[in-house]
């Protein structure tokens, strides 16, 4: 085989390992009426299952990482698969809501180091000038969860119960393991290197991830009474869907662009962002409602995959733990946004959309402050 191909079988390996933890992330939002009825509790107790989530993955992306950084990386690879594996078989036979959310945690914990490993390794294991391709593929598994996953979780929960959703997300984690230990090499762990010089444009990445993050939550998760709000309910099944297909486009169109462009990449995302939102903001009819989600889903599609590409190229051989700075600034705006958002809709619901709009206006603004340099050569940073 050709040094210069990509290595398909490893990527994917990837991918449907991002994949599986994105599905744990969010799929229990498409299931909680059915877990608040069995577990017996209220659906905002059942809700808090995903925030509880979302939480962990910050607070204990940056220590686990660091924990964790010299270990051989194919190893906590296969680790952080059995971890999916063991967590959503123990949703799936709970006997109540204590110990669901308690695998809850430490799956959140597991998703936290897997995010920033997988971004590092799909990088390590690309060939020269094909970072960002490789990295594109992999993070391709977030996309298609929201597009096709969480949908197909969703309509299995409400076929036969929300304990199969998660039992079926057990089984997909042991065929993964043995792909994982056949075909994904492993990678040198390498020391870390000082990152003092590095640490000014890192911290103008963080804002843009976090600002994004937050403006994105503060809106996607209240996308329902939003388009109750104009009248335009019966679309949100179609806009979920035309956004998600969207994004799936959209972090395939970013990977050939991040090698020879990251920066561009990076300031293009908020900005369709924006405009997406604007176009929602206004909207009086279906056709520009579905056409305002597709242009923000293809914005959102590409945007965690130039931050995580952007970072690794700042952070250089410490990227395994830069990245955990970013996940932990993502993960944090999530929740933020949901808290931020619910204020808003609540004191100012009119309001939420052009919010969220002028938000995006930071990230946009930090990432054209970069230096021109960081859209040269994104693979020397892998």
């Amino acid at each position: 085989m050709s040094q210069n191909r990509l290595p398909w079988r490893a990527l994917l390996a990837l991918t449907l390992t991002v994949l599986l933890g994105c599905l744990c992330e969010v799929l229990p939002a498409g299931l909680l009426l059915g877990m608040s009825e069995e577990l017996r509790v209220s659906p905002s107790a059942a809700g808090q299952l995903v925030t509880v989530y979302a939480v962990t993955t910050a607070v204990t992306a940056i220590p686990l990482t660091a924990l964790t950084s010299r270990l051989p990386r194919k190893r906590v690879l296969l680790a952080l698969v059995l971890g999916f594996a063991v967590t959503n078989l123990a949703i799936a036979v709970s006997p109540g809501y204590g110990v669901v959310l308690g695998a809850r945690v430490i799956s959140g914990a597991i998703t936290g180091v897997m995010w920033s490993l997988v971004a590092v390794y799909a990088m390590r294991i690309s060939p020269p000038g094909q970072a960002g391709r490789a990295l594109a593929i992999a993070m391709a598994g977030t996309p298609v969860g929201f597009a096709a996953g969480v949908p197909a979780g969703t309509a299995l929960g409400e076929l036969v119960g929300w304990r199969w959703s998660f039992a079926a997300m057990a089984a997909i984690a042991v065929p993964l393991l043995c792909w994982v230990l056949l075909v994904v090499p492993a990678v040198t762990t390498e020391p870390a290197q000082p990152t003092r010089h590095a640490l000014p444009k890192l911290r103008q990445i963080l804002v843009v991830v976090f600002v994004y993050s937050l403006a994105h939550n503060m809106l996607y998760t209240y996308i329902g009474p939003v388009l109750a709000r104009m009248a335009q309910e019966t679309l949100l099944t179609t806009a979920l869907l035309v956004f998600g297909i969207a994004a799936v486009g959209g972090i395939l169109a970013v990977g050939s662009t991040l090698d020879r462009n990251p920066r561009a990449v990076l300031a293009w995302c908020p900005l369709l962002t924006a405009v997406g939102m604007v176009l929602l903001a206004v909207s009086d009819d279906a056709a520009t409602t579905l056409t305002a989600c597709a242009v923000w889903g293809l914005a959102f599609g590409g945007a965690p995959t130039a931050f995580q590409s952007v970072t690794a190229l700042i952070a250089g051989r410490d990227a395994d733990r830069a990245q955990s700075l970013t996940i932990a600034a993502w993960n944090g705006a999530v929740a933020g946004g949901a808290a931020v958002g619910g204020v808003v809709l609540d004191t100012a619901a009119p309001a939420l959309t052009w919010t969220a709009a002028a938000l995006v206006v930071v990230p946009i603004w930090a990432a054209l402050r970069l230096p021109t340099a960081v859209g040269r050569n994104v693979s020397a940073g892998s």
